[in-house]
């Protein structure tokens, strides 16, 4: 594996606090915000990260993408509120040491097909699960920045600290 059990575990952590720094950026009124109709709320984003990270793993583990597990640990999700959801995300960042720590290094090299490609379980939690984490905490990056929290830079975003220096 290109990273070590320990550098994926802190990379995901790391994302965890990322999306924790960004989530108390967001302004409770405008939780409903959504940049089109099709899109998800900030809410719902929320909700959606709240479970698919450890949903993800799980799959990977298994090498078998659940989609009606997937959907009803989402729906389940759409009944929690901000602070229930920020709890839940809070949990994450043990709840993966744990999850990570299931894996056996025989698991991680061995190929499983998942997400349309064939690849080993460890390139698959960087490649999709890290990635993911990327990708949407750049998203709520610019629901926020879009709801007025202008002052908000890449510092944020990427280190998820607040800039000594205005934007």
């Amino acid at each position: 594996m290109v990273l070590t059990r320990q550098e994926l575990v802190s990379s995901l952590q790391n994302e965890v606090r990322i999306l924790l720094h960004l989530a108390g950026k967001i302004d409770r009124a405008l939780l409903d915000y959504r940049p089109t109709p099709t899109q998800r709320s900030t809410i719902e984003l929320l909700r959606y990260l709240s479970v698919m990270g450890p949903k993800l793993i799980s799959f990977i583990h298994s090498g078998v993408f659940d989609n009606a597990a997937f959907q009803a640990a989402v729906a389940d999700a759409s009944q929690l509120d901000f602070d229930q959801v920020l709890a839940a995300i809070q949990t994450q960042s043990t709840r993966y040491a744990e999850l990570v720590a299931q894996f056996s290094d025989d698991e991680l090299r061995a190929d499983v097909k998942m997400f349309g490609r064939a690849a080993s379980r460890g390139s698959i939690l960087v490649n999709v699960l890290l990635c993911h984490h990327a990708a949407y905490r750049t998203q709520l990056f610019l629901y926020v920045k879009a709801c007025g929290r202008h002052e908000l830079g890449t510092i944020n975003l990427w280190a998820g600290v607040d800039s000594g220096v205005p934007a």
